[in-house]
Formats: C-alpha cells, structure tokens, sequence
C-alpha cells in the first residue's frame, strides 16, 4: 500500500486540505493524525473491519481497548450511559483536552473496540487539526497512538512513517504535538474517580476540580496488574536495554554506570538533567540527551529522545528519573515502562535494586 502525506499549511482552508483525509477514515482506511497529545492512527469507531485494521497495523493485542474522539461535548451522548456526576464535572473543565474518559458504552460501540467490556473511552481532542478530521469524517474516531505497539508513541509525522510507511493509507503531517506524552485516562464508572494512566492532565489538576481522585495501584506496584488492559504490556519502549536511576544521589550513581559501561567498549544513551550530563567524562561512545529545564519540556521530547537513541545505535540507555509532582506522574509512568521496570535507587554510595534487573558490569560493591 501507497502511504498518502498530506504537508498542512495552517494559513489555508484546514477543511480543503483534510477532506480527501476523511473521506478515506469513511471508506474504512486507516489515516494517522496529530493531537495536543501525540499522533493517532485513526479509523471510523463505528466500524468494526476498519478498528480491526488498527490492531493488525500496530501488532496491538486485541484485549487492548481503543480510545474514541469526538469533535463536540455532546457526540459523547449517544456512545454512552449513565454519565456520573465526576463525567460531567470533568467534560465541563478540562474538554476539549488531553483527558480520556472510560464510561458506561452504549450499544452503537463494537465490541472489537472495548475489548469486550461494558466501557468505552472517550475524549475530545483540543487540536484544530484532530477536531476538523473528526468532524469532517462524521463519525467518532478510534486512534491509539499511530506506533508499532511497544515502541515509543509518535510526536511528528515522521515518526509515524517510520512504523507506518506503506502499512496505512495517510499521513497528517500537522507539526509536532504539543505536549508530547499520551492522554489522562480516569475511570469515572466507580465511586471515586481512578486514574488509569497519568498524563497532560495531572494528578493535581483532577483533584482540584473533583476533590477526591485516586490512582489505580497497578501504577505504582510492578507486581500488580493495572486495571487498564493495555497498561499491563510494555510499554515506549527504544531497541536498547534501558535502565532507570532515581533517587538523591542519581546525579553521581549515574556517572559511575555510564563509565563503567564505557569501560565494557559499550556506547551508552543518556537522558539527563544538565547538571547531571556535565558530570559525563567527554567520550564518543557517550550520546546525551538534556532533560531540559521543565518537565513539560521533558514530556514533550520523552519520545523524540528515545526513537533517536535507536537512530544513534547505542548499545544501552541509562535514565535520571525526576519527581512525580505535577506532570512528573506522567513522565515517570512513561520512563518506568520505556525501561522496562528495570529501576535502580541511588543513595549512601549505593545503587539499589528496586525492580528489574541490572547490567553486568556493575561491580557488587556499587550494589546492594
């Protein structure tokens, strides 16, 4: 199959050039877009053959539910039922936005995109570009991110061709997203609202609005299987092993592990603070990457930094990790997955293993 890339020029009519786009999600096609978030692969949600097409393009397990969007507040109405009263708190503040939420799914939703359950997610992207195809395709859009399934999800147009490049029929190339790490996902079906995956919408924000909010253990527990089918696999993960160090004293626990790796003959990825890549000995077989200076800068370039570590041909990556405080949830969630669960804690001279595995060449002394 021929991939279509549609190049938008924003200072033209946005509905002209996205109408060949939506004629093809109604004819059952796969086209990948962008969103505030990151890119999707979407397909006509009303269609049970055209969502099949999204799991065989992506490699995705079929117990991984898809998430629908909408153009307007109300197309949430007849995809589901007995909206509670967090849904409709949460649709007022933060829709249209980078928040998913999981209802009660009416009988127009197939079953091939919940997965078999009785809910459905939903979400109305903020993004012109997502919005306009949406309602120029007169139907709710089924779009997991627009990757091969494990692989670290797509922020550019680029990086859809490169899982998706004569797999699908089009290509949206609508710029890089804005904030780079998927949609909050909140189950609002229980009494009290549950996170399901941290994202653009934090933590902090939710329980602002709604008072009490609480976090599906699978989360935070590695031996406890998320409550979102699709959480419980691996998850933006790059082609080299990674690693994660956290902990007050990561900064020098992470020099030590990149020349230590170094000394092997290994050429090592490193995504840091600053102040922490400044402690890095000027080696070629060290690739750095800086976190930037805000985690919202951080959250953007997550997965641009990791599929460029696969271009950079490094052997292994070793990550800092950063505080779960506002957007940190997200970006944690995000590089705890991308390494695996393999997590090191740096602390009193010590790396100490808190899930995982650890490499070969550190010495049993560094250890405990």
């Amino acid at each position: 199959m021929q991939t279509k890339l549609w190049l938008l020029d924003r200072k033209k009519d946005l509905d002209k050039q996205l109408q060949e786009a939506a004629e093809l999600i109604k004819k059952g096609e796969l086209v990948a877009f962008p969103t505030e978030t990151v890119y999707g692969l979407g397909a006509n949600g009303l269609n049970s053959e055209a969502c099949r097409k999204i799991f065989a393009a992506k490699g995705r397990p079929a117990d991984n539910p898809l998430i629908l969007h909408i153009a307007k507040l109300e197309e949430i109405i007849p995809l589901s039922s007995n909206l509670s009263a967090s849904a409709k708190r949460m649709m007022e503040v933060f829709w249209p936005g980078p928040l998913t939420m999981i209802v009660h799914k009416s009988d127009l939703i197939p079953q091939v995109v919940t997965a078999g359950l009785d809910t459905v997610a939903i979400r109305f992207p903020s993004n012109p570009v997502a919005n306009r195809l949406i309602a120029l395709s007169a139907c709710p859009i089924a779009a997991p991110s627009a990757n091969k399934s494990g692989k670290p999800s797509p922020t550019t147009a680029g990086d859809v061709l490169a899982d998706m490049e004569g797999i699908i029929a089009g290509v949206i190339d609508g710029g890089a997203c804005d904030i780079g790490v998927e949609s909050t996902i909140v189950d609002t079906t229980v009494p009290v609202p549950t996170i399901l995956r941290p994202g653009g919408i934090t933590l902090e924000m939710l329980e602002e609005a709604l008072g009490a909010v609480e976090i599906d253990p699978g989360l935070i527990k590695k031996d406890q299987i998320p409550k979102a089918p699709g959480m419980k696999y691996r998850h933006y993960a790059p082609q080299a092993e990674m690693y994660l160090v956290e902990g007050p004293e990561a900064p020098e626990q992470i020099k030590k592990f990149v020349e230590l790796a170094v000394g092997k003959g290994l050429r090592i990825g490193v995504l840091a603070d600053k102040k922490t890549i400044d402690l890095l000995p000027d080696n070629a077989n060290i690739v750095s990457h800086n976190w930037g200076s805000t985690k919202a800068e951080l959250a953007e370039k997550l997965y641009i930094y990791l599929r460029r570590f696969d271009s950079e041909k490094v052997d292994l990556i070793v990550g800092e990790g950063t505080t779960e405080a506002d957007l940190g949830l997200a970006i944690m969630n995000r590089m705890r997955k991308s390494a695996g669960h393999n997590i090191l804690w740096a602390e009193k001279g010590k790396l100490i293993k808190q899930s995982g595995k650890t490499p070969d060449f550190l010495p049993e002394n560094m250890l405990k």
